[in-house]
């Protein structure tokens, strides 16, 4: 196999928690709207309405403020309040103070990768500029990484520019990731590597059962260190997916 050189690190649910604080402003949200709609209901038209907002807003807790407060008028057919919209907009705002806050094992297994001198090393994320170099910056986990590479999706284009930006070739490529969809799936299909670390909440069985020769499944980020550390010898046949 063509040596690895570079790896990109998804940043939410990879490295710090997000989507449990997503799903607890989702429930507080419902209950705000309770009074125009069911909580299914509601969420169910919130899915929708971020959908179709995500071609002009793209991904983020900014578009998915506005995502909160076009489905608030929707759902309640222009009857909602101000004082409830304001409510609204407070719950948004609290995704935008995510702590960031490293999963366990996070910054031993970095800082490990780290001092191999092996591999240059990025967050590669998809959102708001802004929203997400706060949570890099809260994280703590800077001194670890050359670089934060915001993109608005992450597509195959976008992993070659990557590549191309830190003069690797795509064969030497590795994605560390929660996302089958963003974080293995575009970069396999352009000759790169990818550990898939499913994150508990979103489990996709079909996901699970695809297998790939480039594709290794682990369970916890601290098991990166048996393939990455101290040197390199990342397929392991017992543990392919």
């Amino acid at each position: 196999m063509t040596e690895i050189s570079l790896i990109a690190f998804d940043a939410d649910d990879t490295l710090w928690g997000s989507q449990t604080y997503y799903d607890t402003v989702e429930k507080v949200y419902c209950e705000i709207l309770a009074p125009y709609a069911s909580a299914d209901k509601v969420s169910h038209a919130l899915r929708a309405t971020e959908k179709a907002n995500i071609p002009l807003l793209g991904y983020g807790s900014k578009a998915f403020l506005l995502s909160l407060i076009e489905n608030a008028v929707n759902i309640s057919h222009g009857k909602i309040n101000g004082g409830e919209i304001g409510q609204v907009i407070e719950l948004g705002k609290e995704l935008l103070r995510l702590p960031g806050h490293p999963f366990d094992g996070v910054k031993t297994t970095l800082e490990k990768l780290r001092k191999t001198g092996r591999y240059r090393m990025v967050v590669f994320t998809k959102g708001e500029l802004l929203d997400q170099e706060n949570k890099f910056r809260r994280s703590g986990l800077r001194p670890y990484f050359d670089d934060i590479v915001i993109v608005t999706d992450k597509t195959p284009d976008a992993y070659q520019r990557l590549c191309r930006q830190y003069h690797a070739k795509t064969g030497q490529l590795l994605t560390v990731g929660n996302s089958f969809a963003a974080d293995v799936d575009p970069v396999l299909k352009i000759g790169g590597w990818a550990v898939h670390i499913p994150y508990h909440i979103k489990h996709d069985e079909e996901e699970r059962k695809y297998v790939h020769p480039r594709l290794l499944r682990i369970a916890k980020f601290s098991d990166l260190t048996k393939y990455l550390y101290p040197v390199p010898h990342f397929i392991d046949a017992s543990q392919l997916s």
